[in-house]
């Protein structure tokens, strides 16, 4: 990469300080340029003046030297720590122009860390899922991905698929060698144990996508059973209409929530019934076509009718299902239970029982999300590229002839490497005369 790049590494906009990231082959010289000095030592801060065209002084600062490969894009970085006022950062910008950098592209930075060879793919979509983090669980997530977690599990798999690999290329190309004995017997047994460890990874109830993208909380009833109380009751702000008239809500009103670290989109939709008014049949199709895609269904009953449920209200009570009786102050009689679920009895109105709604909630969400320190898959392409490999496999076990069982497992090593987007034939090679030898 021939070009410096630089980029404002801080929001836009007024600040007590902002970053300038520079990096490329001449990141070094601009920075003795702009500074009139000498490059200080390593990773260590800097005070430095910074002067423009003319020997203009534009803002008086830090210098940050990170000579490659010992930085974030494995070449040549610069960071300057200015004042972070709009009129300084175009000056210092318009400097740095003017010395033949680049502004660089969305992403160019980590790009260039990628190319590197200092991050994987697995670990650039975590820094990207870290920054767009918005939960503690998020967070945690994002930050073993961006670590490696989840890069090196995918490398080991195929690093072991290289190495089966490797033995059968070894007794295809080279026969008359002295390879040890049950080489290519051992092949079948590595392709299953990690075709085994594959299958119980993608067995995940896809809890790594859950908690990037949010856990779909639908909320479901009866007009006027208070499900838009309910939904700002939650949010602690007035966001659905809320009235008496029943079929008020006509559409999928949504919610960000953070529960527990867990985030939760949070749905309030139409009342289920059968109506005459096509908007309002509409609003019910879209309310029962987000139902059966929910993770969650909190089902609110009318405490002033019950124990009277509405069959369309029944039919959604399912495994996935919250039950909670809205109106507990206004319950004709003693709360009965519903057999085989538990009833959280709430008033939106006067806010009790919400923290026992809150405590389910969040609950159920651990039980969907929560991984432990296991590394997840966060996104499809993992999930699509894992079962690609997990399929190959089987067909190479069902394969007799060794140069068929040669080809499955290099379409199995190339579907792993998509993942963390290393790709080489070459390795291959690497292992054969490493382990065997051949020739000597």
């Amino acid at each position: 990469m021939s070009t410096t790049i630089f980029a404002l590494a801080t929001p836009a906009g007024r600040s007590g300080v902002a970053i300038i990231r520079i990096s490329g082959p001449a990141a070094g010289d601009v920075l003795r340029a702009i500074t009139q000095r000498d490059l200080p030592p390593p990773r260590v801060a800097a005070r430095r003046k910074f002067f423009g065209p003319s020997e203009i002084l534009l803002d008086d600062g830090l210098a940050l030297w990170f000579p490659g490969p010992a930085s974030f894009t494995g070449e040549d970085m610069v960071e300057l720590h200015i004042h972070g006022g709009p009129a300084i950062i175009a000056a210092v910008a318009e400097s740095l122009a003017a010395q033949g950098l680049q502004h660089a592209e969305p992403g160019a930075f980590t790009r260039r860390a990628f190319d590197n060879g200092k991050l994987d793919l697995t670990e650039v979509e975590g820094l990207a899922d870290l920054i767009a983090a918005e939960t503690e669980a998020q967070r945690r997530q994002a930050l073993r991905q961006m670590e490696g977690a989840f890069g090196r599990q995918v490398e080991a798999w195929r690093g072991g698929l290289l190495g089966a690999l490797a033995r059968i290329e070894a007794a295809i190309d080279f026969p008359e060698e002295d390879l040890p004995a049950g080489l290519v017997e051992g092949v079948d047994e590595a392709m299953r144990a990690i075709g085994v460890e594959i299958a119980a990874a993608l067995d995940d109830d896809h809890r790594g996508e859950r908690l990037r993208e949010g856990l779909s909380v639908v909320i479901l009833g009866a007009p006027n059973a208070g499900k838009s109380s309910l939904m700002n009751a939650l949010a602690r702000r007035d966001v659905a209409i809320v009235s008496d008239e029943a079929g008020t809500t006509r559409d999928v009103i949504e919610l960000h929530l953070d529960l527990g670290g867990y985030p939760v989109l949070l749905a309030d939709t139409a009342g289920l019934r059968e109506s005459g008014n096509k908007i309002e049949t509409e609003g019910v199709r879209r309310a029962l076509e987000r139902a059966s895609h929910a993770d969650l269904k909190i089902i609110v009953i009318d405490g002033a009718v019950w124990p009277v449920m509405p069959d369309a209200t029944r039919a959604q009570i399912d495994a996935q299902s919250i039950l909670v009786l809205n109106k507990a102050d206004l319950l004709p009689g003693p709360l009965q239970a519903l057999a085989g679920h538990q009833l959280i009895a709430v008033s939106a109105l006067n806010g009790s029982g919400l923290s026992e709604l809150l405590a389910a909630l969040k609950e159920r969400a651990a039980g969907l999300l929560a991984s432990g320190d296991q590394p997840v898959l966060t996104r499809l392409r993992h999930r699509e590229s894992l079962e690609d490999c997990r399929q190959t496999l089987a067909r190479g076990l069902a394969i007799g002839p060794v140069e068929l069982k040669a080809e499955e497992l290099r379409l199995a090593t190339r579907a792993l490497g998509r993942i963390t987007g290393r790709v080489d034939v070459e390795d291959v090679l690497d292992v054969i005369f490493r382990e065997f030898c051949i020739g000597k």
